[in-house]
């Protein structure tokens, strides 16, 4: 697991609720191995004169390309601070396994992912443009997107299998796959 980080709003911090958060987070890798970052917030949103103080847990799991969030509704707020980490942490398992399944489901989907052809390619500096088939848009990749370690290998009018998502700039290959010249 990469970084826990647990904050405490609005209460001071208990070692059992970080020890019980901590447990928590690191079977999360059970359900994604590849977590970046766990950030939790345990917090007393607001007090109930007759039920005495409530905790609201949230669970943000940072991984590659996503974050993804665990929070119950504000009034859904346990007595119990420890029952409120093992709900949060219920529904981040949840929330990881989804995602998980997704994930596994786009893998197997590869082979019907788009193809294009490598229009532009600037070898000395590591990256190129893929000419899309679809619609003749052009995208950016980088030679750490592609597979196997083959950008050396690379020439204009190679065809290549890619997965296309947002970047700073626009547009961009997240990975790579030669598929054979055109």
């Amino acid at each position: 697991m990469g970084q826990i980080q647990v904050t405490f709003r609005d209460i001071p911090p208990s070692p059992s609720v970080t020890h019980q958060i901590e447990k928590r987070a690191a079977k999360l890798e059970t359900f994604f191995d590849r977590i970046i970052k766990c950030h939790v917030v345990v917090e007393a949103p607001h007090r109930h004169s007759r039920h005495g103080q409530r905790f609201h847990v949230r669970v943000d799991m940072v991984v590659p390309g996503k974050e993804l969030v665990a929070s119950h509704n504000l009034d859904d707020a346990k007595e119990d601070a420890h029952a409120a980490v093992d709900d949060a942490f219920n529904d981040a398992e949840r929330v990881l396994e989804e995602y998980a399944r997704v994930m596994r489901r786009s893998v197997k989907d590869s082979s019907k992912s788009p193809h294009g052809v490598v229009s532009k390619l600037f070898g000395d500096r590591g990256y190129g443009f893929i000419q899309c088939e679809d619609d003749g848009h052009e995208i950016y990749f980088h030679k750490n997107s592609v597979l196997h370690g083959k950008f050396e290998k690379l020439t204009v009018g190679t065809r290549v299998r890619y997965a296309e998502e947002d970047g700073d700039k626009g547009p961009q290959a997240s990975t790579v796959d030669v598929a054979g010249r055109s």
